[in-house]
């Protein structure tokens, strides 16, 4: 059982951003920026960020590309015949794949009655069907997600570019093409989700910003799907800090500049790559790392992140990197200016 996040709100529904910004006349980097720290709250626009950051500021960003992670299928249960929503969520060392079934068309809500052994039919490549084998729960306890062994042409990958869309909740109005679901820093495909923080930069942005002397460094984190249900607690990820960055990270430290994450995938990748004696060191695999009150952000100095739901876990990473105050004080004035939330949404630069 994880903590559960202090800060409260009710978000109204005409908040959640139905469509990606270019869909309502914006670029991607003009969506708004709430800026939240020691000089109380700013308000800007997401292509002004150069102006709360200063050479030697070090921003690191998630190289996660964002699959086509959700497939139509058919599932062969007891009860007969039933459509699903597949979401792919995590490749696993073995082979098999982290699933999730949902409820057909729109995936609205997660199928919570399978067992192991039940059968669901994929989508044909060429002359020959696809199919996945429930196993297993995930994990103890774990009602939504399944360990499935998938039976597929050319592998998981190539399957789901052929067949594949990207995944989509009940709060987005319509389908939108992969592209709508990339960073400008994807370079190796494996996120369920897209690392939504960083996909208001542009090319032209990141080009000011290290033309100013802002230093940009990677990591990848792959997503799975988001716990949309009350305050799950976020799986095992896969994830890699390279030597480079994680000399990097304490380079800047050291001089006395800030290391400012590009979204929650970012802080857990880092801090997983912390070692006991508090330094930072080149680190990958699996991470089941959960901030909070007892484990807070030791080398995170600050965040750049979406606004996410009030039941979401990832509001207690924020409040581990940020301090719970200045977080609720960043959603009070979100909501009051009436930003727009998750992916498509609009952004908030935390600076404790």
């Amino acid at each position: 059982m994880i903590a559960e996040p202090t800060t409260r709100f009710i978000l109204p529904a005409e908040l959640s951003a139905a469509e990606p910004p270019e869909a309502r006349g914006l670029q991607r980097d003009h969506v708004r920026l709430l800026v939240a720290g020691g000089n109380g709250i700013e308000h800007a626009r997401f292509d002004q960020l150069g102006r709360f950051l200063v050479p030697g500021d070090l921003l690191v960003v998630n190289t996660s590309g964002t699959l086509p992670a959700a497939v139509d299928g058919t599932r062969i249960a007891r009860a007969g015949v039933q459509p699903v929503v597949v979401h792919f969520s995590t490749a696993l060392d073995d082979g098999d794949w982290v699933v999730e079934l949902r409820t057909a068309p729109a995936a609205s809500k997660p199928v919570l009655d399978a067992i192991p052994g039940e059968r669901v039919e994929l989508p044909c490549t060429g002359d020959r069907p696809g199919s996945l084998t429930l196993r297993a729960r995930y994990s103890a306890g774990e009602r939504r997600l399944w360990r499935a062994r998938v039976d597929v042409p050319d592998g998981v990958l190539g399957f789901l570019a052929r067949h594949g869309r990207p995944i989509a909740y009940a709060y987005v109005g319509e389908r939108w093409p992969l592209a709508s679901y990339q960073t400008v820093f994807a370079t190796e495909p494996g996120s369920a989700e897209m690392p939504s923080a960083g996909r208001p930069f542009s090319t032209a942005l990141v080009t000011r910003l290290v033309s100013a002397g802002v230093l940009v460094a990677p990591v990848t984190l792959h997503t799975g799907v988001s716990s949309l249900e009350s305050h799950e607690p976020p799986a095992a990820e896969r994830y890699d800090v390279s030597a480079g960055t994680a000399e990097l990270v304490a380079w800047t430290r050291a001089r006395g500049h800030r290391v400012i994450a590009v979204g929650t995938t970012v802080v857990r990748a880092l801090e997983s790559a912390v070692r006991p004696d508090g330094s930072i060191a080149a680190a990958g695999g699996w991470t089941e790392l959960v901030l909070g009150p007892d484990r807070p952000a030791s080398v995170v100095d600050g965040l750049i992140t979406g606004m996410h739901a009030p039941d979401a876990s990832h509001l207690l990473l924020l409040e581990a990197v940020a301090g719970s105050a200045l977080v609720q004080r960043a959603y009070d004035a979100a909501l009051e200016r009436r930003y727009l939330w998750h992916e498509f949404g609009d952004l908030c630069l935390l600076l404790p």
